[in-house]
């Protein structure tokens, strides 16, 4: 009697009987009537607040996960510091010390390893994203030893996806060193510099130096007439002005933001939505996400609800990997906070979670917005109960 598709009515019913207790004595241990009871149990009233679950899983002796029919998730810390361990000592490894090296694979073969796991990440698949990648930076790392010319892409683009994934764990520390990693294989390269750079801006986001190094590098892969530029390259200059935009919301430097996302937008013009060069996704839909980012870093919920609003209707809205979009939608739940509006921050919370899962019950800055919405007394019934089953509240 516990599984999902039971309803909750039902769960209380049963529970209360496995506790011999009668509709009315449970009624009046809840302060409530016989009949609100009886609603309940029949699934003619919803349970739409956190604080009313847990008085009745408390009266029937239960957790409030167990009365929802879920098994307890309190916090999942282990096995995300289970993941993070195995790519740190992925990260810390010198195959050239090691007793009986492996082998060397070759950079076509390599670099479709790469490919298949950024695809991976793009379609939110994190936790295989996890397990892929201690062999494939070991991987990536043999053959450019091996062949250091023709294996350096693989290892840039192999650390830019480890960066972009301990991003999403959290651990900005880690993170830092991937991306690091990847600068210095890129160097004397400016478009794997560049391409390096663009997930350095995500790290560095909270640093106002960022912006410089990431300016720097958008203007040296910059053509020099944007009419004779081809759209990869204009593709990675605008991300690297999108992740400079962010850095300069983030350090309240609103003036300096707005300019580098019109000049961002200009670059977007020409290059259109859905082909994803160097993994950026940019295009047009995607500045007008970043647009509302950056308000939301500047504090301005009602901006940044009315950017996301334009921004979900435009036609590329849907063009953009599942990953990009999830994460957006995390933006937009702080965004409806911010704007005092509990229940669409929980629709779109719950938008997020049907597009990709882990962005809400992984992602520490899901788990954490997710916490903050379903403690809202105007918190929707399916928000809570997630809440509730993952112990956040």
């Amino acid at each position: 009697m516990t599984g999902d598709r039971v309803p909750i009515g039902r769960r209380v019913a049963y529970l209360r009987a496995r506790r011999r207790l009668s509709q009315q004595t449970l009624a009046d241990r809840l302060g409530k009537s016989k009949s609100w009871v009886d609603k309940v149990e029949r699934g003619v009233r919803r349970l739409e607040r956190v604080s009313t679950i847990r008085e009745i899983a408390t009266v029937l002796r239960v957790d409030a996960a167990t009365l929802l029919g879920r098994d307890a998730q309190p916090a999942d810390a282990a096995e995300r510091d289970e993941d993070v361990a195995s790519i740190r000592a992925a990260l810390s490894a010198y195959e050239e010390v090691r007793d009986r090296p492996a082998p060397v694979l070759p950079v076509d073969r390599v670099a479709r390893h790469v490919a298949y796991a950024w695809t991976a990440f793009q379609h939110a698949r994190y936790p295989q994203v996890v397990e892929l990648l201690p062999s494939l930076l070991g991987g990536v790392q043999r053959t450019y030893a091996r062949e250091p010319a023709a294996g350096r892409a693989a290892v840039v683009e192999a650390h830019r996806l480890t960066a972009a994934l301990l991003m999403k764990l959290d651990e900005a520390d880690l993170a830092w060193l991937a991306a690091d990693r990847a600068m210095s294989a890129a160097a004397g390269d400016p478009v794997l510099v560049a391409c390096a750079a663009v997930q350095l801006g995500q790290v560095l986001r909270g640093s106002a130096r960022a912006r410089s190094v990431l300016l720097a590098a958008a203007y040296r892969i910059a053509p020099p007439d944007l009419a004779g530029g081809c759209p990869p390259e204009l593709a990675l200059c605008g991300a690297l002005l999108v992740q400079a935009a962010l850095v300069a919301a983030r350090s309240g430097a609103e003036r300096a933001s707005g300019e580098l996302l019109d000049e961002a937008a200009e670059l977007a013009a020409r290059v259109g939505d859905g082909l994803d060069f160097h993994r950026t996704a940019f295009g047009p839909t995607a500045v007008e996400l970043a647009r509302c980012a950056a308000a939301v870093e500047l504090a301005d919920g009602p901006a940044a609800v009315a950017r996301h609003r334009q921004a979900i209707r435009r036609d590329g809205w849907r063009l953009l990997p599942v990953e990009h979009r999830a994460a957006h939608l995390i933006d937009a739940a702080r965004a409806y906070l911010q704007a005092d509006d509990p229940a669409n921050a929980a629709r779109v919370l719950l938008a997020a979670q049907r597009l990709a899962p882990y962005e809400v019950r992984r992602r520490p800055s899901g788990r954490n917005v997710l916490a903050q919405v379903a403690r809202d007394p105007k918190a929707p019934a399916a928000v809570a109960e997630l809440a509730l089953s993952l112990g956040l509240v």
